[in-house]
């Protein structure tokens, strides 16, 4: 068996390229706070008028940095997916 020893900074840059070559190859972190059609695509729904009653209900959250601007957040979504999603039999 051999023993490979690295210094500390040396293992910590050995670490973050790692990571970023895992990032490369398995995409990019997903966004915190998503746009109004991308918040549509995950809950699969086309009209904006349920997307606003999902959020007048406190069903998902949403930030409004500005007066047009609304953001939803993605943890919200999922887990009003999941917490919506019917076992099998």
């Amino acid at each position: 068996m051999q023993v490979i020893c690295l210094e500390e900074a040396a293992f910590y840059a050995l670490v973050e390229q790692v990571v970023a070559r895992l990032k490369e190859t398995h995409g990019e972190e997903k966004e915190k706070w998503i746009s109004d059609q991308q918040a549509m695509q995950l809950l699969n729904i086309k009209s904006k008028t349920t997307l606003q009653k999902l959020r007048d209900e406190g069903k998902i959250r949403f930030s409004q940095p500005q007066k047009k601007i609304i953001l939803y957040d993605r943890d919200s979504i999922d887990t009003y997916l999941q917490q919506n999603a019917r076992n099998t039999f």
